[in-house]
């Protein structure tokens, strides 16, 4: 009887194990939000008249893409654990200045010129925040401030303008696929990449998660950190080359509001504030359900503050269903 009696015991599944493993398949109420949201969005877009038209279509694609760029970038900063740098769009502007300053040695000179500048300006931010660990929302703000006063004195407050046609070249579009999207697309699979595939990628999701733990497994957060701020004003570069291209200027009003617009994609996609979790994928897709939510609201009469107020109103409920999911500590 004993024996018969344990093996029954042995055929039964652990209750326990089991409501551990439904509550595992049980969607998070963040998930069920983003669906919901999803859906109605769906429903609002194909109801809004001139939508679907390629006109629609194709101005609603370029202009995600340049802030998509910026989200990708963004989405480093935030999985390192630092919420998110309020500096990246003056980084965009003055990218712009300083590649158009460079193009008449050549398209190539502008660019990488522009890379190692946008590179080098947010890693400085980074290794302040990593290795003095500092306060990253202040020292963002202080960059900011710093970025757009050296170059207010430079510029004169003035745009700069293109006089060669060197950019012209970062115009160009695929077919009916506009440009932009083709550089955000790469952009986030090169992120995505990094993130997946390369041992930073790992350091990353461990120093967002824990520092200390990252700490005691050998790895110095202070390095990650500032890398993934050079990361992110690497994939910036991208928009303020695209941006420089398009409007034929570099000038400091071009980043305005960039790094609300990215911190927006990064949350609204799934990535957590606190960092740790996330990808460049969630990013990606949380860039187009602003864009579309933007697009319907415009065609609908709704004004730039009501625009603004109603996306302020999604991300914060974001924020929240986080924090009751568990997902912030």
């Amino acid at each position: 009887m004993t024996n018969n009696t344990q093996a029954q015991n042995a055929l039964q599944p652990d209750s326990g194990t089991m409501t551990s493993h439904l509550n595992g398949l049980r969607p998070s109420p963040s998930s069920l939000f983003r669906w919901c949201v999803v859906a109605a969005l769906a429903v609002f877009a194909a109801t809004t008249p001139g939508f679907l038209s390629p006109t629609s279509i194709r101005s609603l694609l370029s202009t995600a893409s340049l802030v998509g760029c910026v989200a990708v970038g963004m989405t480093f900063v935030t999985m390192s654990g630092n919420i998110m740098s309020f500096s990246l769009g003056a980084s965009l502007s003055a990218t712009t200045v300083v590649f158009v300053w460079l193009l008449p040695y050549g398209a190539a000179t502008a660019v990488t010129g522009a890379l190692l500048f946008g590179a080098g300006i947010n890693a400085a931010q980074g290794l302040v925040i990593g290795y003095f660990r500092a306060n990253p929302i202040i020292v963002s703000m202080a960059a900011f401030a710093l970025i757009l006063g050296v170059f207010t004195m430079l510029t004169g407050g003035r745009g700069i303008y293109i006089t060669t046609s060197d950019a012209d070249i970062f115009n160009a579009n695929f077919g009916v696929v506009p440009g932009p999207l083709v550089a955000f697309a790469a952009c986030a699979l090169v992120g995505q990449a990094i993130l997946r595939f390369t041992r930073f990628g790992r350091r990353v999701f461990l120093v967002g998660s824990n520092p200390r733990a990252a700490l005691a497994a050998g790895t110095e957060p202070w390095r990650t950190v500032t890398w993934a701020y050079a990361l992110a004003g690497l994939f910036t570069t991208v928009t303020a080359v695209l941006m420089a291209s398009r409007y034929g200027s570099g000038d400091l009003q071009h980043g305005t509001g960039f790094e609300y617009q990215a911190i927006s994609a990064v949350l609204v996609g799934g990535t957590a504030i606190q960092g740790g979790h996330g990808s460049v994928l969630r990013t990606f897709i949380g860039t187009m359900l602003i864009a579309i939510f933007k697009a319907v609201l415009i065609l609908r009469g709704f004004s730039t503050e009501l625009q603004q107020l109603l996306i302020g109103v999604v991300v914060l409920l974001v924020i929240m269903l986080q924090w009751r999911a568990g997902d912030l500590k």
